[in-house]
C-alpha cells in the first residue's frame, strides 16, 4: 500500500488523497494563517494570507486550495512567505477603517489615540472588535507597519437599521466568509458577493437592501464568521472586551436539538452568545433565538417563586407546597375519573431529556398515553 507523504518545514507528514496543504498543516498543528477560509465550505483563496513556498517552485501557492501531492516540500514561514503576508496584511489594513491598536503610525499622536481609546472604550474611533479581530491578531504577529493618515473614504454608510446586526462596510475586507456562512452553511441565501456591475460591497437581497428587508432570518452565522469588525451583534457592541468575560459552555434551552452555546458572561450577566465551533450537533451554528434570545433571563416579569391561586388571588408558595398540591390533584383526578382523564403537553423549549422524563411519567406512572409535544416556535 502506497503512503502519501509531504514535508512541512523539514518534517515529513502522512496525508490522505484530496487533502489540501492547509488540511495537512492543521491536522498536524502546523500554523498557517487564514482570513477568508471557513471550515465546511469550499476554499476560495481570496485573502492570499495562507500563501506558502514550495521548494523548487518560483511562485508562492495558497495552502487552502492547493492539493497536497506526494513528495511536496513546503515552507510555511520562510522569509519570502513572511514578506508576502506582511504586504497583503498592509494592503488589507489600508483598504478600510481598520484602526487597530497597533503601534504602526510611529508618532505621539498614535499613542495618544491609543491611550484615549483604552480609557473611554465607548469611542467610535476604536473598532468594537478591538481585541477580538483576526486581522488585528495577524497585524500584531507580523508587526505590520502601515499608514493610517490616508484612510480611504467610506463609500457606504454603516447599516444600523437592523434589529440585531450592524453592518460596517468601512471595515469589510471582502473575504466572503459571511456569504459562505449564509449560503453554504445556513442556506438562507440572504447575502451575496457583488457582481462586476454592482457596488463593491456585500449585497443583501436582490436589489442591495438592508438585512431587515432581505431573506435574512438573523441567525447571526455571518457575524460569527466575520474575521473583522464589519459585522457586529447590536446588543453586545462596546459592552465588553474579550478578556473581561468568562466563557461558559452550555446547551441551548430553546428546543430539543441540543445546540452547544458559549455564554460570554461579565459580572454574572450574559452579554453575548456564540456557537461552539467544535460542539455537536450544531458545529457553531445557532438560530436567532439561540444566539440573540437571552434577554428574557433578566426580565422583571419573570416569576421567581411558585404561585397558588386561592379565592381568585395568587399567593407565593414554596416549591414543596406547590408540587405537593399538583401531585394531590393528579391523584384525585385519577382516582375519580381514571388515568385517561389526564393529558400532558411537553413544551417545545424542553430539552430531549426532559421530554423523555415527562412521557415516562405519564406512561409508566399515570398509566396513560395522553402525552404530546408542542411544536410551537
Amino acid at each position: 500500500m502506497n503512503t502519501n507523504t509531504l514535508v512541512l518545514n523539514n518534517i515529513e507528514y502522512i496525508f490522505e488523497d484530496g487533502q489540501t496543504i492547509l488540511d495537512v498543516a492543521r491536522q498536524n498543528r502546523v500554523q498557517i494563517p487564514t482570513l477568508c477560509y471557513l471550515d465546511g465550505v469550499e476554499a476560495t483563496g481570496g485573502c492570499n494570507i495562507c500563501v506558502v513556498e514550495l521548494k523548487g517552485e518560483k511562485d508562492l501557492v495558497r495552502a487552502c486550495c492547493t492539493k497536497a501531492e506526494n513528495g511536496m516540500n513546503v515552507l510555511t514561514q520562510s522569509p519570502v512567505v513572511v514578506d508576502a503576508r506582511k504586504k497583503q496584511l498592509k494592503a488589507l489594513l489600508e483598504s478600510g477603517n481598520h484602526n487597530c491598536s497597533i503601534g504602526s503610525s510611529q508618532g505621539d499622536s498614535w499613542t495618544a489615540f491609543q491611550m484615549d481609546s483604552i480609557r473611554t472604550e465607548q469611542t467610535d474611533a476604536l473598532c468594537p472588535r478591538w481585541g477580538d479581530c483576526e486581522l488585528q491578531n495577524l497585524a500584531y504577529e507580523y508587526q505590520v507597519q502601515w499608514n493610517r493618515d490616508n484612510l480611504p473614504e467610506t463609500k457606504f454608510p454603516k447599516e444600523t437599521v437592523n434589529p440585531l446586526i450592524i453592518r460596517d462596510f468601512s471595515r469589510c475586507i471582502m473575504c466572503g466568509r459571511c456569504v459562505a456562512a449564509c449560503n453554504d452553511i445556513q442556506v438562507n441565501r440572504a447575502i451575496r458577493m457583488p457582481e462586476p456591475s454592482d457596488s463593491q460591497h456585500v449585497i443583501a437581497g436582490k436589489k442591495d437592501v438592508a438585512l431587515k428587508d432581505s431573506d435574512c432570518v438573523f441567525c447571526g452565522e455571518c457575524v460569527q464568521a466575520c474575521p473583522v469588525g464589519a459585522l457586529l451583534e447590536k446588543k453586545s457592541q462596546y459592552v465588553c472586551r474579550p478578556w473581561e468575560v468568562e466563557k461558559i459552555r452550555t446547551t441551548c434551552p430553546y428546543c430539543g436539538v441540543g445546540c452547544q452555546q458559549q455564554l460570554h458572561v461579565k459580572d454574572g450577566k450574559i452579554l453575548k452568545v456564540t456557537g461552539v465551533e467544535e460542539g455537536s450537533p450544531n458545529k457553531g451554528r445557532l438560530c436567532v433565538k439561540g444566539r440573540f434570545g437571552f434577554d428574557f433571563i433578566y426580565s422583571q416579569e419573570r416569576l421567581t417563586t411558585p404561585l397558588i391561586k386561592e379565592n381568585g388571588v395568587f399567593r407565593e408558595a414554596s416549591w414543596d407546597e406547590a408540587l405537593d398540591l399538583v401531585a394531590d390533584k393528579f391523584k384525585t383526578i385519577i382516582a375519580e375519573s381514571g388515568p385517561d382523564a389526564l393529558a400532558g403537553v411537553s413544551c417545545a423549549r424542553s430539552i430531549n431529556e426532559d421530554s423523555y422524563q415527562m412521557q415516562k411519567l405519564f406512561r409508566a406512572v399515570f398509566k396513560t398515553n395522553n402525552i404530546d409535544h408542542c411544536a410551537r416556535t
